[in-house]
């Protein structure tokens, strides 16, 4: 088995005010670097009049280093300080997911300025703190490398892929056009042997990307 590693159980929000200034932190899984990047700009567009929307995330750095185990995975750290002094915001946001060794996981920390400068020394707190606040609202749960394919069947092997889906209890969702398309993330543990029961139970019909 692929050794589990630390995340968030989904995502959640905490928000507090220090003199004045409000901060909203949010936390969600992401399993790549684009499902992080898309989560940050989700905050961005919920708080568009926000002084600062400060990211930060620990996720795999590619498709071949999902695959690994955590000991031999590569990270992508990344944060920012959106325009707060450097080092006064993304390093201690990022730090509370490193010290907690956390992984797959996004955090945002949205600031609405109160009129009070809080320094670098409170500004760091108070973007730390955001995070804790956040990742404890959501729970830390152990989970196992996942990786996502994509399976094309006509309509007529509809069925019988989306009922293997459901047996197995994997995550996915369907999109219903020309063919039905169902993108499925699944434990890499498993994913091999699922594939192999898709084309077993269709002739070989289904295409899987």
């Amino acid at each position: 088995m692929t050794d589990a590693y630390r995340t968030v159980a989904g995502r959640a929000e905490a928000s507090f005010e220090v003199q004045g200034s409000e901060f909203v932190g949010y936390v969600a899984p992401a399993d790549t670097v684009e499902e992080a990047e898309a989560f940050i700009d989700e905050v961005r567009d919920l708080h568009p009049e926000a002084t600062h929307n400060v990211p930060a995330y620990r996720v795999p750095a590619g498709e071949a280093s999902s695959r690994r185990a955590p000991g031999e995975v590569m990270l992508r750290e990344y944060q920012s300080d959106d325009g707060e002094p450097t080092g006064s915001s993304g390093k201690p946001a990022l730090n509370v997911l490193v010290q907690q060794e956390l992984r797959n996981v996004v955090a945002v920390v949205t600031r609405y300025y109160g009129g009070t400068n809080l320094g670098v020394g409170g500004l760091a707190r108070a973007y730390s703190r955001a995070v804790k606040e956040a990742v404890d609202a959501a729970g830390v749960v152990e989970e196992l490398p996942h990786e996502r394919f994509g399976v094309v069947a006509e309509y007529d092997d509809s069925g019988t892929v989306r009922g293997i889906l459901e047996s197995t209890g994997v995550e996915f969702d369907a999109t219903y056009e020309a063919d039905v398309r169902f993108e499925v993330r699944v434990p890499v543990d498993e994913a091999d042997e699922l594939r192999d029961r898709l084309r077993s139970a269709t002739s070989g019909r289904v295409g899987i990307e």
